[in-house]
């Protein structure tokens, strides 16, 4: 990191302790740097739904370190069934174990998001300060500092401010023009919730789908739990607007829209009760020009998240923050320039990743008629009685993640 007389230790602030916020305090600290991480939530988030590892992912992780610690944290999920009201698999989708080639509907490294934020927690907690229970609601910054204003009415002042707070990020609404939707919609719409593990829950992931677009994923983590995920195709100004209401109305919303869904609906609806959490989100891009402004910059889903379709919205998350991470230590004495690589190495991975992303493939997968979910069932059986995905999944050249390659690392 010398440049110049010498390597500076700046004072970097980051607004968010999720994924990418944590992977950007490990390389940052390790280059040097002085970071606080500011989380909203009053103790570390450690929970959350499954998500998976792929492609340059995986490297990043490898780079820190600790790549055994996420494989003994691993969820053993096999594959995807493609189930009927009775509970039948119409076809099954198996993961491809074969360390060659693409990455199926279920990665080779499946690990509760949870687990995957404690990972990242026990690498940095010692080199990095952590507050939580307080926000960051606002700064201003000249060419010298970026004060940042906290949720509990203080203040401090920092070299970097970087905005790793989610899809619906207030820092990337305060660095954009006024009025600029950053969200490009899909009008699809999911919660997840856990409910208890029953005996025939397997490790096969359940995918049910009911007329109206409805879709029931089902998938057991644990000996004990078993997490349940209601999707569905609609675009209304109710359902984009539910996300943002008490939990208690969310679940009477999604309650009101699957209680005739068929298949296990009953026991799933039941168990948004006993939930140890409940989570409702539009399926949205986060799609902008701009990741920087001045002393501020955006990191993770605030700056381009790729929708959970794509699979690689956490390996995305971790790959931004190793790039953004090694541009700062290469030009600690200047940021624009470190800015302005992070954007330039970063965007044809990010532009990637989200062009996977297809609007119309999507539907197609969440049917609105009976008619056209017997259709869906009977072709992708025919696939897998061919061995269409395993044979696609094998000889592919490259995964979700293209043939971009993560740069190598030019910090410690």
């Amino acid at each position: 990191m010398t440049q110049g007389s010498g390597p500076r230790s700046l004072r970097v602030l980051i607004a968010g302790g999720g994924v990418a916020g944590q992977a950007l305090a490990f390389w940052l600290t390790r280059g040097g740097h002085r970071v606080t991480v500011a989380e909203r939530f009053p103790a570390l988030r450690a929970t959350g739904a499954q998500v998976d590892l792929r492609g340059q992912g995986i490297e990043a992780v490898r780079r820190m370190g600790l790549l055994d610690d996420v494989r003994a944290k691993l969820v053993d999920e096999k594959g995807v069934a493609f189930v009927d009201a009775h509970g039948k698999a119409k076809a099954t989708i198996m993961a491809n174990t074969s360390g060659q080639g693409r990455q199926a509907l279920t990665s080779e490294y499946e690990i509760m998001r949870g687990d995957l934020v404690r990972i990242l927690n026990d690498a940095t907690k010692h080199d990095t300060e952590y507050v939580f229970g307080k926000s960051v609601d606002g700064f201003e910054q000249d060419e010298h500092n970026v004060v940042a204003h906290f949720s509990d009415g203080s203040s401090g002042a920092f070299d970097l401010l970087v905005g790793a707070d989610g899809q619906g990020s207030r820092i990337r609404r305060a660095i954009l023009p006024e009025g600029f939707e950053a969200y490009w919609r899909v009008g699809i719409h999911m919660a997840y919730w856990f409910v208890p593990r029953i005996d025939s829950d397997s490790n096969i992931r359940d995918t049910y789908m009911a007329p109206g677009g409805r879709q029931i994923m089902r998938r057991s983590h644990n000996a004990t739990e078993t997490q349940v995920y209601f999707v569905m195709r609609e675009e209304s100004e109710e359902a984009s607007a539910i996300h943002r209401e008490p939990v208690e109305r969310q679940q009477e919303f999604w309650a009101s829209r699957f209680r005739d869904a068929g298949w296990r609906t009953e026991r799933f609806i039941e168990g948004m009760k006993t939930s140890p959490f409940f989570y409702s989100q539009e399926i949205a891009q986060v799609r902008t020009d701009t990741w920087s402004k001045g002393r501020v910059v955006l990191a993770g889903d605030a700056a381009h998240c790729p929708s959970p379709y794509s699979g690689m919205g956490t390996s995305g998350g971790l790959v931004g923050a190793h790039v953004l991470a090694d541009e700062i230590n290469r030009h600690p004495d200047d940021l624009p320039t470190a800015l302005a690589n992070y954007d330039n190495a970063l965007r044809p991975f990010v532009n990637h990743i989200q062009a996977e992303v297809n609007p119309r493939l999507l539907r197609l997968g969440i049917p609105m008629t009976q008619r056209a979910i017997n259709a869906f069932q009977a072709i992708t059986a025919l696939a897998c009685f061919l061995h269409i995905p395993d044979l696609v999944a094998r000889w592919s050249t490259e995964d979700r993640g293209g043939n971009w390659q993560l740069p190598r690392a030019r910090h410690s």
